[in-house]
């Protein structure tokens, strides 16, 4: 164990000023039984390790000789990486992953999740295709990038059925997410 740190100097040092980045909120099983809620928001990015995260979730409640940590609320990371009594080393890994996306890749990503896909950054820039303002977009997008439509059909070019493309590429081989994200289906 490191240093004992104070509740002030945890507070510093690890706490989250709510502003979105990964945090939990910090208690104890006992506490909790025992009618209180003491604890605290910690900032998961201002960690560099799964071991300094528990130690200092351990010095909080050093007031209990074995505390059995419990995380209460969450916020700024994705609700299947919460877990309320069990955050182990993969999850907080995760988690810190996630914090260090751009906040549109965050976005991305969250849609993808949404979408029931497992939690898997390499499958999920693989089947990224980009944000679209609708289907019939992503469709437009398709034709114009794959086919040269008007050399092809001439003056006919502009009596293609962009809605009908679209609605045959969301049946089974794209979706859209609530945040507008198209994701290929493998």
């Amino acid at each position: 164990m490191a240093e004992v740190m104070t509740l002030q100097q945890i507070l510093d040092a690890y706490g989250s000023e709510l502003d979105g980045s990964p945090s939990v909120y910090c208690g104890t099983y006992r506490k909790y039984n025992e009618g209180s809620i003491f604890g605290a928001w910690l900032d998961i990015a201002k960690f560099d390790s799964y071991d300094e995260f528990i130690d200092v979730c351990r010095q909080l409640h050093a007031d209990e000789e074995d505390p059995e940590l419990m995380f209460q609320d969450y916020e700024g990371f994705p609700e299947s990486l919460y877990c309320e009594s069990c955050m182990g080393e993969d999850t907080f890994d995760k988690i810190l992953e996630y914090a260090k996306l751009e906040e549109n890749d965050r976005e991305a990503f969250d849609d993808y999740l949404d979408l029931g896909h497992d939690y898997d950054l390499e499958k999920f820039r693989e089947a990224y295709c980009g944000q679209f303002s609708s289907k019939v977009d992503f469709a437009e997008h398709i034709i114009h990038e794959c086919y040269d439509i008007e050399r092809t059909m001439g003056s006919l070019a502009s009596y293609f059925d962009y809605e009908a493309f679209a609605r045959d590429l969301f049946m089974g081989d794209y979706e859209m997410g609530y945040n507008s994200h198209v994701f290929r289906v493998f």
